[in-house]
């Protein structure tokens, strides 16, 4: 089997076993691809490849500057096809078996406070047409805790409004439903009444929540813009995107003593160890606890 059929392969199994998206599958071929082209020189094989090439080929992007977390992730591709071709009975053997993750000191994510959230809503400018959209969009990023791509792909039937769910279509086409907040709804309500009903859609948009003034379906871009607009009118300093806000719903939810499970649920997380990482924000309480009330600590010794 040769590279070419060998990753053909890989991209079905990808996107019919695994059904990942298409972003997914086409960062998982680029790993390998950058594999593929480190190997070409000495003409090997897939199935001919051993764990010295591998770790020579992880030196080799470890050399030119790829940060550990980009080093991790193409391991991870490049694990996942060789399990494939295991699975194909291509080869007899994973030769990334005893490949080393680099360690990774695991970032933490920017978070907002309700304080900061609340500001940045307050510039939004709800006489202009796209105000209450906008309004809308913030406030189901942050009483939601949806991904972009969820939010642009968010449909009108997908909102319950009576039973204040929203069904949301996740990575690898996941389905999850997703409690909606009063104010959630009611800022939905007003964009529906005020802006939304204005608009005419087109064709293809016509269940499409969140459009432009065209009737188009908004662009992950566009998103990302409009909240760095707002976050430059509040005078906040953070690296903002439309990401901070899902960070800052979990994290709000950690640190008013929500299930971890339940956050897991919400997010979409394949993983709890994902959903963990939101755990962090009780370190200072916990600093101060120890400070205040642990023997060793006390100001006499």
């Amino acid at each position: 089997m040769n590279w070419q059929i060998a990753i053909r392969g890989y991209k079905t199994y990808l996107q019919l076993e695994k059904s990942l998206s298409d972003n997914s599958v086409q960062a998982y071929l680029s790993d390998i691809d950058k594999l593929h082209k480190y190997l070409e020189p000495l003409r090997i094989l897939p199935a001919d490849v051993k764990l010295q090439d591998i770790q020579g080929f992880i030196n080799y992007i470890a050399e030119i500057g790829l940060s550990a977390t980009s080093q991790a992730r193409i391991i991870s591709g490049i694990r996942g096809f060789y399990d494939y071709l295991l699975i194909e009975n291509a080869i007899k053997q994973n030769p990334t078996e005893l490949l080393e993750m680099p360690r990774i000191g695991r970032k933490l994510p920017d978070t907002l406070s309700y304080e900061e959230i609340e500001k940045i809503i307050s510039f939004i400018d709800l006489s202009k047409p796209e105000g209450e959209r906008n309004k809308a969009m913030i406030e189901v990023l942050y009483g939601c805790g949806l991904r972009v791509s969820e939010l642009v792909n968010l449909q009108l039937s997908n909102v319950y409004f009576n039973d204040k769910f929203i069904r949301i279509i996740g990575k690898g086409n996941k389905e999850r439903l997703v409690p909606v907040g009063n104010a959630v709804l009611k800022q939905i309500n007003n964009y529906l009444e005020h802006s939304r009903n204005h608009i005419t859609p087109k064709p293809g948009c016509e269940d499409i929540l969140f459009l432009n003034r065209r009737g188009a379906q908004l662009t992950r871009v566009m998103i990302f813009t409009i909240i760095k607009e707002l976050a430059i009118k509040a005078g906040i300093k953070k690296n903002i995107s439309p990401h901070t806000f899902r960070h800052s719903f979990a994290t709000h939810l950690v640190e008013g003593g929500a299930d971890l499970r339940a956050v897991q649920e919400m997010l979409g997380h394949e993983s709890i160890t994902t959903t963990e990482i939101y755990t962090h924000l009780d370190r200072t309480y916990l600093q101060q606890t120890i400070a205040q009330f642990h023997p060793r600590n006390s100001k006499n010794n």
